[in-house]
């Protein structure tokens, strides 16, 4: 059978067969898409606009200007926000009524934006931290503009933010995007306190129900986990449940360490050495480390 006479007959049934399959698994009408997911990673980029004014401007800056884009920006986003939750509410059946979506995805703008200052100001707790746990850092504008960790946290805490405010796929769509930039894997459930620090950041796993206090310092490689899924009396995991650890104030985890399990707490001012797999608590001010290896080194 020739291309052209395949393409007629069988193409028809393929795409009927696949239409069927995805009207079956979505609502195709009200889903955001992959359009809509586009939209979120755009609407996240002129956020990163809004909370650094002036650093996406040449110099110098007129701060009118300056003032009237963040301005212009914030109204645009906004709207482009609204209309995506609106999707995402109908999607979730939050309520039978399109303008009750609506109004709810307001409000979730609304209270979204109005945390902006906060978010930066915490944004700047990080940017600080990383000058300060970094010998090669020679200044924070090197930080913001190349330091993955500050692309990722900053992020996250826009992503944040949208997930306490009951909305789950839009800021899921932000950390999955973070994690594609800077191979830092940051659950938007996750909380986290001021002055965090990634170090390299390439690898680093930070689960849904993690907390992280104030003033954390961690390595590449490391896994803050789940130790295990409860499961239904069908199989399946059981959500909401609290599976990864906390990490109080003052902690600094180094390179390749593992902490598992929503009942695992490490104490503040604790150092967890590299390498170091743990299931269970530890004491404030502890030292925990591997012993060292005994490698066999020969001349010869």
């Amino acid at each position: 059978m020739e291309l052209n006479d395949w393409l007629n007959l069988k193409v028809p049934g393929i795409a009927n067969a696949l239409t069927e399959m995805n009207e079956a698994n979505f609502d195709l009408e009200n889903s955001i898409g992959f359009k809509g997911r586009d939209k979120v990673i755009e609407i996240l980029h002129t956020f990163h606009k809004v909370l650094f004014p002036g650093t996406y401007t040449y110099k110098p800056v007129d701060h009118t200007r300056v003032n009237v884009a963040i301005s212009n920006n914030i109204r645009k986003s906004a709207l482009d926000l609204r209309d995506i939750l609106q999707r995402v509410l109908i999607y979730n059946h939050f309520a039978d009524c399109p303008d009750a979506c609506q109004k709810e995805a307001e409000r979730i703008v609304m209270a979204l934006i109005d945390a902006f200052p906060e978010i930066r100001r915490k944004i700047q707790t990080d940017i600080q931290a990383a000058y300060n746990g970094d010998p090669a850092a020679l200044s924070t504008e090197e930080i913001l503009l190349s330091y993955p960790t500050i692309t990722a946290v900053s992020f996250h805490r826009i992503a944040h933010e949208l997930y306490n405010l009951d909305v789950k796929i839009v800021p899921r769509i932000m950390s999955e995007y973070a994690h594609q930039l800077t191979g830092i894997d940051i659950h938007p459930g996750a909380s986290i306190g001021e002055s965090f620090f990634i170090d390299h950041g390439t690898g680093v796993v930070i689960g849904e129900t993690c907390t992280i206090g104030n003033n954390v310092k961690v390595y590449q490689g490391v896994t803050l986990g789940a130790l295990s899924f409860p499961l239904d009396e069908d199989g399946n995991p059981i959500k909401g449940v609290k599976r990864h650890p906390d990490i109080e104030d003052n902690v600094v985890i180094y390179a390749g360490a593992t902490i598992l399990g929503g009942k695992t707490k490490i104490g503040h001012d604790t150092v967890i050495g590299s390498n170091i797999w743990l299931t269970h608590s530890v004491d404030p001010h502890s030292r925990v480390y591997n012993a060292p290896p005994a490698p066999s080194i020969s001349t010869k």
